[in-house]
């Protein structure tokens, strides 16, 4: 297998530095986070914009809960007949699969809706969604499913065992289990038979400041229906768009948080 950077893979290896960590109360995460913010401001420059930090952050160097990173997908400019972004994260993380489609990994998905009063269809990507309380992290045994200071959740496939706990508590249907080996896996996309996976926001870009390949694809595309920044910065093009906009969460019910908004449903 392909040599990993520390700060791109998925396993419990960077719960050490700070990277990530298991399963915690409300209270601990707090804390934990506060913790992150105050590594954060001692190497934060004066004047230095939080999208700048991200962008030049070293290898080894753990998240920072200053960012929390998120998307806005625009319903009103995703066409039902495009799947840009679909194929776009196949290519990303290495899918190449030779079963059933119904068992194959799925990290994001298109989805169409129909309002029953109006006859209104809307086109929409579902994947995870990266909710500040995600209910994965808590129910997972093992402490596979964890999430990062910056807000990505994520799995640490050395950890995960496939009981599928986390499959059964996400409301949004977003996580796949692998039924067959991998082979030719990308660097930094560490993946594994017998494994509960799900969209990264492909962490492995991130991490190099850059943006994830369903947003490439679909501004490449001409759409524009995605967009992804820091919602933790008040300058960001997301947050001023959410602020101006009216956005929702799908099943904002549950409280959960997600950090992943939509316009126009």
């Amino acid at each position: 297998m392909s040599r990993v950077e520390p700060h791109q893979t998925m396993d419990r290896e960077g719960a050490d530095r700070g990277d990530s960590a298991p399963p915690k109360s409300p209270a601990r995460r707090d804390a934990l986070g506060m913790g992150a913010a105050a590594l954060g401001a001692m190497t934060l420059a004066p004047g230095l914009r939080l999208i700048s930090l991200a962008q030049a952050r070293a290898a080894g160097e753990p998240a920072s809960s200053k960012n929390r990173w998120g998307l806005l997908i625009d319903t009103t400019r995703c066409a039902s007949n495009c799947n840009a972004c679909v194929d776009a994260c196949a290519r990303e993380n290495g899918f190449t699969s030779g079963i059933d489609l119904a068992q194959r990994p799925q990290w994001i998905r298109k989805v169409d809706l129909k309002e029953i009063g109006t006859g209104r269809k809307v086109s929409l990507p579902m994947m995870c969604q990266h909710c500040a309380e995600p209910p994965c992290v808590d129910v997972c045994p093992t402490g596979a499913s964890f999430q990062r200071a910056d807000g990505l959740v994520l799995v640490d496939r050395h950890r995960c065992i496939g009981c599928r706990y986390c499959m059964m508590a996400c409301p949004y249907k977003a996580r796949s289990f692998v039924h067959e080996p991998i082979h030719d896996q990308k660097p930094g996309v560490p993946r594994g038979k017998g494994c509960v996976e799900s969209c990264t926001m492909c962490v492995q870009r991130i991490d190099r400041g850059e943006q994830p390949a369903c947003v490439e694809a679909c501004t490449h595309e001409g759409q524009g229906a995605m967009l992804f920044g820091d919602l933790n910065d008040p300058t960001s093009a997301i947050a001023r768009r959410i602020r101006e906009t009216p956005t929702q969460a799908v099943r904002a019910d549950l409280d959960l948080d997600p950090g992943v908004r939509y316009q126009g449903i």
